[in-house]
């Protein structure tokens, strides 16, 4: 009944539904995975980024040695600003508007110091590229809470002096003449005193899941639907094969539905009316 599926055609089709499916099956998993990463950043998001701030304490904080867990965690520091080695990080678009990001080393009465990311500037109007003014940070001893975060990777372009393209604490700390914790940096959470003026604070970041495990789920349905597909193909073919060799069994003849009129005359029938 079904021995045309030995053929090569068929045999073909259904490799074909098998490398489709085993794609569609990995891409599915491909979007698991990124769920759980998602997931993952979440339950560090909701458990460090509200926790009590903890004090600075060298070698014990993450900022020499850098713990993933640990992103997001209020740190305390004690130390002076270095307004004179403040850079600002290029292509930081916020809520769709381009900008920059301040950096601006804190040194700390260990005599190393941290970057401390104060904050997001807007594209500036005086001088294309450069944000028009950064607002300076309180002068003196100043007490700052910033929240833990991982630097990030050199990247092959340029920036204009004063400009950097990338929060690679590596290459920030070959611009000082002090140690740099280079393992993390800090994103501002507050400052004490307060500055006059401040850089846009960082918004708490998003704790959706997103829709990767609707499209996952999406992704395993197309894999079920290829065969489906073939094996509809499949019953189709049969029933050709079998109305061309007149091995069709007989269809039973539909019955038709009667007309509005004829159910009228039926009941008029019954009551003896007609």
């Amino acid at each position: 009944m079904y021995r045309f599926l030995l053929s090569a055609r068929w045999l073909g089709w259904l490799a074909m539904v098998i490398v489709l499916a085993a794609g569609c099956v990995g891409l599915g998993r491909w979007q698991l995975d990124r769920r759980e990463a998602v997931v993952e950043n979440i339950q560090r998001i909701e458990a460090n980024y509200d926790a009590t701030p903890e004090r600075y304490l060298p070698g014990e904080n993450g900022f020499d040695s850098y713990d993933p867990d640990r992103e997001w965690t209020p740190v305390t520091f004690t130390g002076t600003y270095d307004v004179a080695n403040q850079v600002v990080v290029r292509n930081r678009p916020l809520n769709g508007q381009p900008g920059y990001e301040v950096l601006t080393p804190l040194k700390l009465d260990d005599g190393t110091a941290v970057i401390i990311d104060r904050g997001w500037l807007p594209i500036g109007n005086v001088e294309a590229g450069r944000p028009d003014e950064i607002p300076a940070p309180p002068a003196g001893e100043v007490e700052v809470t910033a929240r833990t975060k991982p630097g990030e990777p050199a990247v092959n372009r340029g920036a204009p002096e004063g400009q950097v393209a990338s929060i690679d604490l590596a290459a920030l700390a070959g611009r000082l003449d002090y140690p740099l914790q280079e393992a993390a940096y800090g994103l501002l959470a507050v400052e004490r005193p307060a500055a006059a003026q401040t850089p846009v604070a960082a918004p708490k970041p998003s704790i959706d899941e997103g829709p990767h495990l609707s499209y996952s789920m999406q992704w395993f349905a197309f894999g079920v639907l290829a065969f489906v597909g073939l094996g509809y193909a499949a019953r189709q073919q049969r029933r050709s094969d079998e109305e061309q060799d007149g091995t069709a069994p007989e269809r039973p003849a539909r019955r038709r539905r009667p007309s509005s009129e004829e159910e009228e005359d039926a009941i008029l029938d019954a009551q003896g009316i007609r």
